[in-house]
């Protein structure tokens, strides 16, 4: 499915349906480049899953777990290099845990992850706030 958002708040509104529609043990894996939309994507999952903390990018702390209702678990792979670094940390279990895995830069794990995962691709358009976005793995 592809969907063109024309600003962060359609962007946040089309995060909400699919949250809406997650469950427990769902992985989605975001890609897109810095500034694509991922976490404003993310906050509108958070919403959905009636989420009352602030969802912010967890680039430094690799994963943020909020609750809601059902566990969000919110990771960011930027600064992990393999697979290897990930399992290090510890998080890997998340992924099979009982809440929705999000996951930005997930290309970094991209070939450990099941194959039944929901795949978003966020492409920035260079002249305005407006977004393609692709979902494969879910039917909005």
């Amino acid at each position: 499915m592809n969907f063109i958002t024309k600003s962060h708040n359609e962007t946040f509104q089309l995060g909400e349906k699919i949250g809406k529609l997650a469950q427990p043990g769902n992985i989605i894996a975001l890609k897109g480049d810095l500034g694509a939309g991922k976490t404003v994507l993310t906050k509108g999952i958070a919403s959905a899953l009636s989420i009352k903390e602030d969802v912010t990018s967890p680039t430094y702390n690799i994963v943020c777990e909020y609750t809601g209702s059902i566990p969000l678990y919110h990771m960011d792979l930027y600064r992990i290099s393999d697979i290897e670094e990930f399992e290090m940390l510890g998080v890997d279990n998340l992924l099979f845990g009982k809440g929705l895995s999000v996951i930005e830069w997930s290309e970094r794990i991209e070939g450990n992850l099941p194959e039944d995962i929901i795949t978003i691709t966020i492409l920035r358009n260079s002249n305005d706030e407006s977004r393609d976005i692709s979902i494969i793995g879910m039917i909005l």
